[in-house]
């Protein structure tokens, strides 16, 4: 892929690489790359196809390379400018750095965007999950995502409470841990303006900025004032602010405009149970965007339904939500949805909408006929249950 006037140029062969991951990552890649090939090959008539090149992360590369993360990865999807990744592990609490936040950050992949939306059939623990219809953008890249932070009791900690406690005033405890929650001007215009930008291409009817500004006023307030300059400044003969809504339009937003809006996150989570239908793109922080987005899933069926896409500018890793799931690995139970739909995101993001149609409508089938995986099948009547790989060869068979 190249790029030429702002656009990727995106040829009929690309090369696309790939990460298998830890835990479930390499049932569930090889699942969905026949997926996507098939429906490639199906769009185009075999005009078009997809050159993968795998590259190593996590366990597999310490195994190969030494190291979890080498510098020969992210300088191939830097350079190849779209991957598709299973997931990777982290240590909680001590060891290895996120590799998920160190790809995002290394190769300023500013947005994630996680569109959530329900396929019938799946069982849901919500009266309507049909009315979920939301893209979430989260922040990728900084807020307590930073990784800033330093251990109770250790030498740095201590000098940064003295300091805060000296000179600004402050009054932490000595036995704190303590941590630093930064968000930019830049990184923050740079997340509202894709979602603008998405929300305007795709016909959403409105923005929802979503912060906890009333608590921490310069940063996530701040997250809030720089999106509304973004939409007024840079997007203002195209949209239209709640406010304008009331005021000037008497509650009836223009057919021709997108509005944009914010809510305090905690009443969010409460929005998207209560009132789904109201909200469209939601632009937040990445704390926020991670329990927003993983409530949302929950509404249509679970993280294993979730696809999810990491983008920069030109360039995208596409990933599933969930996590490496260690307790499952290797039995062949795994749902592989969620990696299959980011997928779909990818074929979408090529500008390859044909064959992207062709993979949603065909996972749609698959459920559909009750032919489905473990973890939907004990939760469906007359389910018949599927290993992976047999669902995936289900899913082929309705491309």
């Amino acid at each position: 892929m190249t790029l030429k006037d702002h656009g990727l140029v995106i040829p009929d062969d690309p090369v696309i690489c790939y990460i298998e991951g830890d835990g479930v990552g390499r049932e569930i890649t090889e699942v969905t790359l026949p997926v996507l090939d098939r429906a490639v090959e199906q769009a185009y008539g075999g005009t078009r196809r997809i050159v993968w090149l795998k590259l190593y992360a996590g366990k597999e590369a310490m195994n190969v390379y030494g190291e979890y993360l080498p510098a020969d990865t992210l300088e191939a999807v830097a350079y190849y400018r779209v991957a598709l990744k299973g997931p990777l592990e982290t240590p909680m609490g001590s060891g290895i750095r996120s590799l998920n936040v160190t790809i995002r950050q290394t190769l300023n992949l500013y947005a994630c965007v996680r569109p959530v939306t329900y396929i019938s059939g799946v069982p849901s623990p919500v009266k309507h999950p049909e009315m979920v219809n939301m893209v979430v953008f989260r922040e990728n890249t900084e807020d307590l995502y930073a990784g800033i932070e330093w251990k109770q009791g250790s030498r740095e900690a201590l000098k940064v409470i003295d300091f805060l406690n000296t000179e600004m005033g402050t009054r932490i405890s000595l036995d704190s841990g303590v941590g630093v929650k930064p968000i930019s001007v830049k990184r923050t215009k740079a997340l509202v303006r894709a979602a603008l930008d998405y929300a305007l291409a795709n016909g959403r009817k409105s923005v929802t900025l979503v912060t906890k500004g009333n608590i921490m006023k310069f940063t996530e307030g701040a997250f809030r004032a720089w999106g509304y300059e973004v939409a007024q400044q840079e997007y203002g003969d195209k949209i239209v602010t709640e406010k304008d809504v009331l005021d000037k339009f008497g509650g009836q937003a223009p057919e021709d405009k997108s509005t944009v809006k914010d809510r305090l996150a905690d009443n969010m989570l409460q929005q998207i149970l209560l009132y789904p239908e109201q909200y469209d793109v939601i632009a937040t922080p990445n704390l926020n965007g991670d329990y927003i987005s993983d409530a949302l899933a929950a509404q249509v069926g679970g993280l294993g339904m979730a696809p999810g896409a990491n983008l920069g500018d030109h360039i995208g890793v596409f990933e599933a939500t969930h996590g490496t799931a260690p307790d499952i690995a290797g039995q062949g139970i795994v749902d592989p949805t969620a990696l299959i739909l980011s997928g779909e995101l990818m074929l979408e993001y090529m500008g390859w909408q044909e064959a992207a149609r062709m993979v949603h409508k065909a996972v749609q089938a698959t459920i559909a006929s009750r032919q489905v995986t473990k973890d939907l099948a004990l939760q469906m009547d007359d389910a018949k249950e599927l290993s992976t790989a047999e669902f995936g060869q289900a899913v082929l068979k309705n491309i």
